[in-house]
């Protein structure tokens, strides 16, 4: 459900400005309506989150040793830690120390460290490409060649061609140093060979740039070992971090306010603008009157920005997860699908993993992962993949498909506890029976796409109140003539043609009948003719719906098709180490195959979930409700104690 919220307008006299975000801040309710203002605190705050990111990708490398704790600053105190944090030499270490002062400190510190690396990585990428070029030379002093050329005796190092070689004028005075079957190296006396340009001399000698490649070597030892030695601070890096962020918030919110002009400086004024959760404004209204803020409060206008929060119960929160790490969100004035979307996901995972075996290590990860943060409170996501392991486990039980093992070969209770329609059990027994499973699969396929596309339309005419209601019972027409059409020509075969339970044409006569309810309803404002008119301005769009109607549907046998992909290497996997098995020198090499290949494969299907099971509903699903996902997040300014969540 999306809760509706209120635009505000709060207006601060500028002498408490600090005062009055920090106590809205704690209050925690009201989403700052962001511009492209910017302040120079704010500058040097975000100058600080990219020095601490710095700091935190230059140990991310790095894990921390097992004799060391987790978290230095549970350590006890007298521990010294100046060599890892620059303190002073005589300053012990305390929890204190590792507070506030300490941590801006370690940041400072780690950027330094990664700086010093950066320009010795440097310095040896230059030293190894001159070592390069000059080491066909051979080892020389160049400060020689300097002090021949101040006593008037020029000496120039050339690299040339044979072909050039060849062609040097007789007048040329030369040493041959070196020679090839591609090139001649000289040392020419007295001037430089016109129209071709010498050898440049390098700073140093061969030996010299040896000495110094030794010796940034040995440098950056010392460096990553330092690094490696600050593994262990990735919590003091973290609680900087969400430090940073919070000063963010407040110097963002800061520079959003506007002052108001023609106002005598004593009195002057500025106001803050954002928007509430409508159960949140009381809240805020106590804060106001507390404080001596002004406050204006207002439904928001169609062409403001307001930010979306959903709210959920348990359940259907549990897509959460899902939602924030593709970062979508329903507009505010669209409708909210969690719990369709949450639904059908569920389906869509059990059919695309399609393994027991694999939603038996999905469940067994969730439930131990449930166990160990039962008291501290179980993390949404672990409960998601609760869900999801039970919807794969089954859907692979009911399909008789256990880590890709033949289905025959199974135990028999495995086998009878399948669904013979759909089941790998019933498709062993012969070429007819195993296209009839197939065509099951196929149609349980489609009727998922006509019963949530269909459901796209019925939410749709729940929010319109008018005959455009019309137009959306065409589109369902539409859909459910399209689903018969596509069973007759899709799905059919020469074991079962389903023309004989779908007659082919009454799903057209509803095609058609959808199409004309479409074409005259679905522009509809008031007016039918209008309504038509802007049909026929997009008469192409409109005879493309009925193409798209297809698609749509056909959209849905990917859940089939990846599904089999999986089973199939999973079944090529054990195919391959199952003779290895049999033999004892093998046998390793067996379970080594086993393990990489399921894990390969268990992978591939966590992608395939991405990337097919989202898009069945970010994309099919959600155009048939008429959702584009453009809404943007309700973020309150919080100091993340309390607040609106």
């Amino acid at each position: 459900m999306i809760v509706p919220m209120k635009k505000v307008c709060l207006v601060v006299q500028d002498r408490n400005q600090n005062e009055a975000l920090t106590k809205l801040r704690e209050v925690g309710v009201v989403h700052v309506e962001k511009t492209n203002a910017t302040s120079d605190r704010l500058a040097k705050v975000l100058e600080r989150k990219a020095a601490t990111e710095n700091a935190i990708g230059l140990i991310q490398p790095y894990k921390v040793p097992k004799d060391k704790p987790a978290d230095v600053e549970t350590s006890p105190k007298g521990r010294r830690i100046s060599d890892r944090v620059g303190l002073e030499e005589d300053q012990p270490y305390s929890v204190e120390a590792v507070n506030t002062p300490t941590r801006p400190h370690l940041v400072d510190l780690m950027v330094g460290l990664g700086k010093d690396r950066k320009t010795l990585e440097d310095r040896q990428v230059f030293l190894a490409r001159e070592r390069s070029r000059i080491a066909p030379w051979g080892e020389f002093d160049p400060a020689e060649f300097k002090g021949m050329a101040a006593l008037g005796l020029p000496v120039f190092l050339y690299e040339l061609s044979q072909e050039v070689f060849s062609g040097l004028s007789q007048d040329v005075r030369f040493i041959k140093l070196a020679e090839d079957k591609s090139s001649a190296h000289l040392m020419v006396l007295d001037a430089e060979i016109p129209g071709i340009t010498p050898f440049q001399l390098p700073e140093k000698s061969l030996s010299k740039i040896d000495e110094e490649i030794a010796e940034i070597n040995a440098k950056l030892g010392e460096l990553e070992e330092r690094l490696k030695g600050f593994a262990d601070r990735r919590p003091v890096l973290a609680k900087e971090m969400a430090s940073i962020k919070r000063d963010i918030d407040f110097e963002t919110a800061k520079a959003e306010l506007e002052q108001v002009e023609d106002v005598p400086p004593e009195l002057s004024f500025s106001y803050l603008g954002g928007y509430v959760p409508a159960e949140d404004l009381g809240r805020l209204k106590a804060a106001a009157a507390e404080n001596g803020w002004a406050l204006m409060a207002d439904d928001p206008g169609p062409e403001d920005v307001v930010p979306t929060k959903l709210k959920n119960n348990k359940l259907v929160s549990l897509l959460n997860p899902l939602t924030d790490f593709l970062e979508v969100t329903p507009g505010y004035d669209e409708v909210d699908i969690s719990g369709w979307f949450l639904l059908f996901f569920v389906i869509f995972f059990g059919m695309i993993f399609g393994d027991a075996g694999y939603g038996f290590i999905i469940l067994a990860i969730s439930l131990i992962g449930i166990f160990k943060t039962m008291k501290k409170g179980v993390p949404p996501i672990l409960r998601l993949m609760l869900l999801l392991g039970i919807s794969n486990f089954t859907w692979g039980m009911l399909t008789c498909t256990w880590f890709g093992v033949e289905a025959t070969k199974l135990p028999a209770i495995l086998q009878k506890i399948s669904l013979p329609l759909i089941s790998n059990v019933t498709s062993a027994k012969g070429i007819a029976d195993e296209e009839i499973v197939k065509q099951n699969l196929m149609i349980i396929c489609f009727t998922l796409a006509l019963v949530q596309l269909s459901v796209g339309h019925i939410i749709s005419i729940t929010r319109t109140k008018s005959l455009k209601v019309l137009g959306e019972i065409g589109s369902m027409l539409m859909i459910a003539g399209m689903y018969g059409v596509i069973l007759i020509l899709i799905a059919s075969n020469e074991y079962r043609n389903l023309a004989l339970y779908v007659p082919l044409m009454p799903c057209v006569y509803m095609l058609g009948a959808g199409f004309v309810l479409n074409f005259v309803f679905s522009s509809y404002e008031g007016s039918i003719g209008k309504s038509i008119l802007e049909s026929l301005k997009n008469i192409i769009s409109m005879i493309l719906g009925i193409a798209n109607v297809f698609s749509d549907i056909m959209s849905y046998i990917r859940l089939w098709a990846v599904g089999l992909a999986g089973a199939a290497i999973a079944s090529t996997v054990v195919t391959m180490a199952g003779p290895m098995l049999g033999h004892f020198i093998f046998f390793i090499f067996g379970i080594l195959l086993l393990v990489f290949g399921h894990g390969l494969n268990f992978v591939l299907s966590v992608l395939s979930v991405l990337v097919h099971g989202v898009r069945l509903n970010t994309l099919e699903f959600s155009g048939h409700v008429g959702l584009t996902w453009a809404g943007s997040p309700y973020r309150p300014f919080s100091d993340g104690k309390g607040g609106s969540k």
